[in-house]
């Protein structure tokens, strides 16, 4: 049955986004073509991750956060893939994180037909690119050109969380350069992906020390979730970001109606909705027909972030140690 559904929504995902005439920095779109001979190291990565994609749907939203957390630290380098005791995957919110063999399977793939030429910050955002089609949620021109990092360290990583206002996580993105809107089209990939019992427990039994529950919470919602996350649980279960039993696995604008119906899952999706700062972009995209298209140009920008080229960074053999 999963990939059927991912089938369907392949079949109903075909909106392309093209960057072709525009580059950020030295990225560009077909960085590839010519440099490995009459391979197309894209379409060698597409193969593995669409093969993975139809096994488990949920590896779109495992990859939209690989991305996140990757380009919000030290830029879309692939630090975040690096092993060792000390490396940004030690971190606290990194523990969660998972994809890393999904690239793994993907650098194999390409070293084996092209060694020593595609880096693996580009594989992320190729993987991305793909998984993101095949959920559903359009087709976006990747550019590449991007080269390693060579420093992966935990200190370095501090993410905003799930409990973060508005306004802070307004100038959390606009320090990476995002607008408002960027940020908010970059948060409908909660559409996708879960979320565990821990991060809302406080929206369903004390909200801000209240001893009762979220009012911003839609009351049908709320009943669900306290039956799905008792108080004194022992196992931190989980819930999916988007309520929609037909489209758990699919990257669309419900997540923005959801947000205004008040059935946000997260206290930062469903603050989106009321703040003054966002509501009007989340109405706007709630009834939105190019979301596909606007989601697709913010994560180019998104992947354009503190990227390393030309001769900067490195080409890494194995995606999980630097070379030297």
């Amino acid at each position: 049955m999963k990939a059927e559904a991912a089938f369907l929504t392949l079949a109903l995902g075909f909106i392309s986004v093209n960057f072709a005439g525009f580059s950020f920095g030295a990225l560009q779109v077909g960085f590839y073509r010519g440099k490995c001979g009459f391979a197309d190291v894209e379409a060698i990565a597409a193969g593995v991750i669409t093969a993975q994609f139809f096994r488990d749907p949920s590896t779109v939203a495992a990859l939209l956060r690989l991305q996140f957390h990757d380009c919000f630290v030290n830029g879309c380098d692939a630090s975040i893939l690096v092993d060792g005791s000390n490396s940004e995957k030690t971190a606290i919110p990194n523990l969660s994180v998972r994809g890393y063999e999904i690239i793994d399977q993907a650098k194999a793939a390409v070293e084996n037909a092209c060694p020593g030429v595609v880096s693996c910050a580009d594989l992320i955002a190729i993987a991305t690119r793909d998984v993101v089609f095949l959920s559903g949620g359009g087709r976006y021109d990747v550019q590449t050109g991007r080269r390693d990092g060579l420093v992966s360290a935990s200190k370095n990583v501090s993410l905003p969380g799930p409990a973060i206002s508005v306004p802070e996580a307004i100038a959390a993105f606009s320090d990476k350069g995002l607008t408002v809107t960027e940020m908010v089209l970059l948060l409908g990939a909660h559409s996708v992906g879960i979320a565990h019992c821990s991060f809302i427990k406080d929206r369903l039994f004390n909200f801000e020390n209240t001893g009762r529950p979220d009012p911003s919470m839609d009351p049908f919602l709320e009943n669900i979730l306290r039956s799905r996350c008792p108080p004194f649980a022992t196992v931190d279960n989980t819930v999916n970001l988007d309520q929609n039993s037909f489209s758990p696995f699919t990257i669309s604008n419900t997540y923005y109606q959801t947000v205004m119906l008040h059935r946000g899952i997260l206290q930062i999706d469903q603050d989106l909705g009321t703040d003054p700062l966002t509501m009007p972009v989340v109405k706007n995209l709630a009834n939105a027909f190019d979301f596909p298209a606007r989601f697709g140009a913010a994560m180019v920008k998104l992947g354009a972030i503190g990227v390393l080229t030309g001769t900067q960074g490195e080409i890494r053999r194995s995606c999980r140690a630097t070379n030297r």
